[in-house]
C-alpha cells in the first residue's frame, strides 16, 4: 500500500489515474484499488468508464474465474480479455452444438456455468424446470429494455418476469463454396439434392435436431406430427451416406475446403464470406429458422456475482458493438445499431430484406423435449 495512502493524504488526480492504469493492467486487485482511492471517489470515476465498473454487479468479491456456456465462433476473445483486465476474472468458454446438450448438462447439475446462451424457444422450459434465475435487473445498469426490438426479445420474459436478456438474433441458412459447387442453392430441397449429387461427400448438417430435422421436413419447421417426421427421417437416412459430417462447428471444414456446403447460422455465414468471398450464404426460400439468443444465469451458478458482472459488461453498447462486428450476428439493440459501421448494417447476410425473412419460423418450445424428434435424430446419427 502506498505511503500517501498510509498517511491518509488526499488522493490526487494523477495518483488516481496511476492506480486506475495499474488496475487495468492487472497489477493490483480491485479491492486494493477501491481501498486506495476511496469508494466514493472510485464510484464517481468508474461511472465515467463505460462498461467497466458502472454497475452494482461489480461490488463485492468476483473471484478470479468464471465460466460461460455458448455456441461455436460466437464471441470475440478480445472481449473476455478486456473483461479480465478490468475485473481480474478469467472467463472459461464452454462450446455446445445444440440446446438439447445445454439442457441435459443443466439437468445433470454441476455444470460450473455462471452465464450461458440459450435460444429463444428454450427459455420457458428452463423456467418451468427451475433451472434459471429471474434476473435482478438492478445489477444490469447497461441493459435498457426500451432500446430492444420486441420481435426478438419477448421470450426472455415469462409471466411478467425477466429471466434472460438478448444477445443477438439471426437466421439459419445455407453456406456454399461457389468455387466448388456451381449450381445455385436457393432452397432446402435443393440443399439435400445437391448433397447427394454435386456435393456428394462434401455437405454438412448440424448436430442439432431443431435445424437438421426442421430444414428437412418440407412442412412446418417445428412439426412434431409423426407422419411428417417419418418423411423427414426417410430423407435424412437417404442423405446420410453422402454427408461429409454431422457437426455444428462447421467453419474449420468449410475453411479447409474439406466441406463445400453446410447448414449455417448468420454469424458463421458472415465470418466465412468475409474471409472467403467465394463462400456464399443464402436463406431457403422454402422456409427455415429465424432465432434470437439470450443470456441467462443458471440457478446452480457458483459465481453469480461474476455472471452478473460479465453480463453487464456485455450489455454496454460499446462492448456489444465490438462483439457484433467480430461475430457477425445482427443486434437486437438500437443503441448498438447506431454504433455499427455501414458495411455491417448494409450486409445482406447479417441484415436480410424482410421478404427473405417471411418464410422463416422461430423455434417452438415443444420441439426441445419432443421425444419423436429426439428419437429421429438419434436414429439418423447412428444409421
Amino acid at each position: 500500500m502506498s505511503k500517501w495512502y498510509r498517511e491518509n493524504a488526499p488522493i490526487t488526480a494523477d495518483q488516481l489515474a496511476d492506480e486506475l492504469m495499474r488496475l487495468k493492467r492487472g497489477s493490483v486487485t480491485r479491492r486494493h484499488f477501491l481501498g486506495v482511492t476511496g469508494l466514493g471517489l472510485a464510484t464517481a470515476v468508474l461511472a465515467r468508464q463505460p462498461g467497466l465498473f458502472n454497475s452494482t454487479a461489480f461490488a463485492g468479491d468476483l473471484g478470479t474465474q468464471m465460466s460461460i456456456a455458448t455456441w461455436p465462433n460466437y464471441h470475440d476473445p478480445a472481449t473476455f480479455e478486456a473483461f479480465q483486465a478490468a475485473t481480474g476474472v478469467a472467463v472459461e468458454v464452454n462450446v455446445f452444438g445444440s440446446n438439447e446438450e445445454m439442457l441435459a448438462k443443466l439437468q445433470a447439475g454441476g455444470t460450473g456455468w455462471d452465464l450461458f446462451v440459450p435460444t429463444n424457444y428454450t427459455i420457458s422450459t428452463y423456467v418451468k424446470l427451475g433451472l434459471i434465475d429471474e434476473l435482478d435487473l438492478s445489477k444490469l445498469a447497461n441493459y435498457d429494455a426500451s432500446t430492444e426490438t420486441a420481435r426478438f426479445t419477448n421470450e426472455g420474459i415469462v409471466d411478467g418476469k425477466t429471466y434472460a436478456v438478448p444477445k443477438n438474433w439471426g437466421t439459419t441458412g445455407i453456406a456454399v463454396n461457389s468455387a466448388k459447387i456451381k449450381k445455385p442453392v436457393t432452397s432446402w430441397k435443393e440443399f439435400f439434392e445437391i448433397a447427394m449429387t454435386e456435393g456428394d461427400g462434401r455437405a454438412m448438417v448440424h448436430d442439432y435436431q431443431l435445424t437438421t430435422i426442421g430444414n428437412s421436413l418440407g412442412y412446418s419447421f417445428n412439426s412434431i406430427k409423426p407422419d411428417e417426421l417419418a418423411k423427414a427421417e426417410e430423407l435424412l437416412i437417404k442423405v446420410k451416406p453422402h454427408l461429409y459430417a454431422i457437426n455444428s462447428d462447421y467453419q474449420p471444414s468449410m475453411r479447409a475446403t474439406d466441406a463445400w456446403m453446410t447448414m449455417c447460422w448468420t454469424n458463421d455465414g458472415a465470418q466465412l464470406n468475409r474471409d472467403m468471398p467465394e463462400i456464399l450464404f443464402t436463406l431457403g426460400k422454402d422456409g427455415g429458422e429465424i432465432w434470437s439468443d439470450f443470456y441467462a444465469i443458471p440457478k446452480s451458478a457458483a459465481n453469480k456475482a461474476a455472471g452478473y458482472a460479465l453480463l453487464n459488461y456485455l450489455m454496454a453498447p460499446e462492448n456489444a458493438m465490438k462483439e457484433h462486428i467480430a461475430n457477425g450476428a445482427p443486434t437486437t439493440d438500437s443503441r448498438v445499431m447506431k454504433l455499427l459501421p455501414v458495411d455491417v448494417t448494409s450486409n445482406k447476410i447479417v441484415y436480410p430484406d424482410e421478404a427473405a425473412l417471411t418464410p422463416l419460423e422461430f423455434g417452438a418450445a415443444v420441439t426441445l423435449t419432443d421425444p419423436g424428434r429426439a428419437e429421429l435424430m438419434a436414429r439418423f446419427k447412428s444409421a
